[in-house]
């Protein structure tokens, strides 16, 4: 096992999904690395910060792209920086796999209309850590 995973999921955008957002990267920590584990920390700051900094934030994560093995996206609420990010592993040939807790939203057709992306709408966000484990197995 050992990828190194990529997990996109709305910051500034929104964090009423953090506690999914983190208890998805523990998960995956079992087996695999998360290269951006900070998403999901609950306290993690949400104001823009300037531009240099927004510069570095930028080069790290387009960084931790090119890096990673993969990429596992929550995707319920709507982020600008998550659909760059998409853009950037399709772009970069990364296999990118998206959840979505379809009670409460819709994702965009430019992501759900393009077959490059794997994407799995959900009811009861249990039903995600089997997909996880079949992801990370390879076997999906």
């Amino acid at each position: 096992m050992n990828k190194k995973v990529y997990f996109a999921g709305s910051i500034r955008g929104g964090r009423v999904d953090a506690a999914l957002y983190q208890r998805m990267i523990a998960y995956i920590q079992r087996t695999d690395k998360v290269l951006t584990e900070h998403v999901g920390h609950p306290e993690l700051n949400l104001l823009e910060q300037g531009r240099d900094r927004d510069g570095e934030i930028y080069h790290q994560d387009t960084a931790w792209l090119q890096e990673s093995d993969l990429l596992i996206g929550e995707c319920t609420c709507p982020s600008l920086g998550v659909g760059y990010e998409l853009a950037y592993a399709e772009k970069l040939g990364k296999p990118c796999y998206l959840f979505y807790d379809r009670r409460k939203t819709q994702l965009s057709a430019m992501l759900t209309g393009n077959p490059y992306f794997r994407i799995y709408p959900y009811e009861d966000p249990e039903a995600v850590f089997p997909i996880l484990d079949r992801i990370l197995r390879g076997d999906e």
